[in-house]
């Protein structure tokens, strides 16, 4: 598994799954001649995503930022609509470093969609339960409004299966909350409607983790945004304050979804990278 050391934090990114996904969809209106250099897509205009939950050990503490892509709970059908090609192993790879999904603590949920939610619940006896009974999960009030009564649009994606199961472990904040020290969830909106991201602050250095408004590297313009976006305006406007933000202050970015980089660094301009962790393929 592809691990990071932040100062007092390590991060490990355990094994979501992956879906394969409609590349003019996720880059939204920009050319496939201008987004195709960037990130590979295959024959079909299919581009590979990961759904990674990642682990921060802090503190005596065991966090997740968001939870995979599910196991068992799709059917065959839905997993060729949602170009799922590998469920969830989230279990197993805690098992790797001697945990289980009982010793997380806190899940950071950046919103409620299916691909970042459905993780948090699995079936057991022909009964949906909790994935991870003694974690408190964290998410926007906004987004859990949403997730338990979506509109028309949402209702494709804020799935009961998903919330159902861990409604007592959740606790929600409005604009902004800090999980424990260096560690802030902020909302954002944009992708969703509740969407948030994620601050990691140790000794004066900044990791973020912009979640679904910069899914990977190649969505690092500001005007690059999602056809899935609920409201992509105010994706643009947020992408674009915390990227002058983000660059003038060296942060380092972190993906749930990049099938390429774990982490990235960039120079000033935001053309170059300066440092990167790639994704390895064991």
């Amino acid at each position: 598994m592809d691990t990071y050391s932040f100062h007092d934090m390590t991060l490990t990114w355990l094994d979501g799954g992956v879906n394969y996904l409609d590349g003019g969809t996720m880059f939204g209106v920009v050319p496939k001649a201008l987004w195709s250099r960037r990130y590979a897509v295959d024959e079909n205009n299919l581009i590979e995503l990961r759904t990674d939950p990642i682990l921060i050990s802090y503190q005596g503490k065991h966090i997740l930022i968001d939870s995979g892509i599910g196991k068992g709970k799709l059917t065959e059908k839905l997993k060729r609509n949602l170009g799922v090609r590998a469920e969830t192993k989230v279990e197993e790879s805690l098992a790797k470093i001697g945990l289980s999904t009982s010793d997380i603590d806190m899940i950071l949920m950046t919103h409620l969609h299916n691909d970042h939610a459905a993780g948090l619940t699995g079936w057991k006896d022909d009964e949906l339960v909790s994935v991870f009974p003694n974690a408190d999960i964290y998410v926007s009030q906004i987004e859990w409004n949403e997730m338990r009564e979506p509109n028309i649009r949402s209702k494709n994606t804020y799935w009961k299966e998903n919330w159902e199961p861990i409604q007592t472990q959740v606790k929600t904040f409005d604009l902004e909350t800090e999980i424990l020290p260096g560690i802030q969830m902020i909302h954002t909106g944009g992708h969703s409607d509740g969407h948030s991201i994620i601050k990691l602050t140790q000794n004066g250095e900044t990791i973020i983790h912009m979640a679904d408004i910069m899914p990977t590297h190649a969505h690092s313009n500001p005007l690059w945004v999602l056809a899935y976006d609920d409201y992509p305006m105010i994706s643009i406007f947020a992408k674009e304050k915390i990227m002058k933000e983000a660059l003038a202050n060296n942060y380092r970015f972190i993906f749930y979804h990049d099938a390429v980089y774990r982490l990235v660094q960039w120079e000033a301009s935001g053309k170059e990278l300066t440092e990167v962790v790639e994704r390895s393929f064991t």
